[in-house]
């Protein structure tokens, strides 16, 4: 007989995190309208102090997506067409775009099957004469091994791009015991700030951030169509621009980001207790240095399908990230790459299966879920 559970179980409840400091959220949305300032402004300024001043960054550059921000990243390092990127096989689809829209070529390098980042034993045997960058997409929450592949970068005089999308707020610590956060590690770090991120706002939103003052300097103009000031066009930009109603937004929002960080990893060590002896399912692996603040608690099983709909048959969400690897994909045709290129990747997302995690998930849930995904297994499916 199934546990009886009576709450209701959402993926991603945003409305009971918002609803904590609803009263501050609208102070600041009254405050932009009654300004009347929609794009740039002081809000968007003091949002980005703030950023700077969270994550010990030195410049951070609002703008549109975090889509935006890869796409900002590589352009202010005036790589040409035909320059290879080095980028994970097994990321979402945004990691690589920005990469194909700007007619360099992605080199797919396969992902530890552990810890479902980039495999940094495999970087070095995909770099070329052409090689100009790494992007590192910190996967589900957790940092990348960031020491080996900054030594890497250095060795072979490579830019570093982090995609933090998923791993705002994660860090890493190197073996000298130096810390610090995703995004900050590299050249240029990315996020984006959709809803449901660890820092997420009402909408579409991003930031680019890095410490090198020149690289700061392009990627705002770069942001704002190339302008240095108005109507003085330095550089062929973009229109990426951080709406001032988000940057209030994001500004209420960052003061609770490390609450919320914390009760994702409270989350995620009850489900390792309770799930660490159930056979047939493999919890997410920690890498040696590397902070998980669980943007995604992601498991990986051979039964992912019917443990998917045995979840689904208790009112139990859980989401597929993701069902096709980068080689598999459509618009990825023109890099002629075949099945078993990258077999990790491959394998993953033929597995993997992500369960609740936000903020608000109380542990009578976690339980729950916990229990069923135990009888799922104990009762051999």
């Amino acid at each position: 007989m199934e546990p009886i559970h009576t709450k209701n179980i959402v993926f991603v409840d945003l409305l009971a995190q918002h609803q904590r400091y609803e009263d501050r959220l609208l102070k600041h949305f009254h405050s932009v309208i009654n300004q009347s300032n929609f794009i740039g402004g002081q809000p968007v300024r003091e949002f980005e102090g703030k950023f700077e001043n969270f994550f010990k960054v030195s410049h951070c550059i609002g703008c549109g997506n975090g889509t935006d921000a890869i796409q900002l990243a590589l352009m202010a390092l005036d790589l040409k067409p035909g320059d290879e990127i080095i980028v994970p096989a097994f990321t979402y689809f945004a990691t690589v775009e920005p990469v194909i829209l700007l007619r360099l070529k992605p080199v797919l390098v396969d992902v530890d099957a552990n810890s479902y980042n980039l495999d940094e034993s495999k970087i070095e045997e995909a770099i070329s004469g052409r090689t100009k960058a790494i992007i590192v997409a910190h996967l589900f929450g957790q940092t990348a091994a960031m020491e080996e592949i900054i030594a890497i970068a250095k060795c072979h005089d490579l830019y570093v791009i982090e995609d933090c999308a998923q791993a705002l707020g994660s860090s890493y610590r190197f073996s000298d015991g130096t810390e610090r956060y995703a995004g900050c590690i590299g050249d240029i770090g990315t996020t984006s700030f959709f809803p449901t991120k660890n820092l997420g706002g009402f909408g579409d939103g991003g930031a680019v951030y890095t410490n090198n003052s020149e690289l700061a300097v392009r990627i705002r103009m770069l942001a704002n169509h190339g302008q240095s000031t108005r109507y003085d066009h330095k550089l062929v930009g973009i229109n990426s621009r951080l709406d001032t109603i988000q940057a209030g937004l994001l500004t209420v929002k960052l003061d609770y980001l490390e609450a919320d960080l914390k009760r994702r990893k409270e989350i995620a060590k009850l489900y390792y207790e309770l799930l660490e002896r159930v056979g047939g399912i493999h919890l997410p692996g920690r890498q040696h240095g590397a902070d998980h603040t669980f943007n995604q608690f992601t498991i990986h099983t051979a039964n992912r399908d019917k443990l998917k709909s045995a979840l689904k048959a208790q009112k139990i969400p859980s989401m597929i990230y993701y069902d096709k690897p980068i080689h598999f994909q459509e618009a990825t045709a023109f890099l002629e790459h075949a099945k078993n290129d990258f077999p990790v990747a491959e394998q993953l997302a033929e597995s993997v299966l992500s369960i609740p995690v936000h903020p608000a998930l109380d542990n009578t849930s976690v339980h729950y879920i916990a229990s069923i995904i135990t009888s799922f297994y104990e009762n051999r499916y």
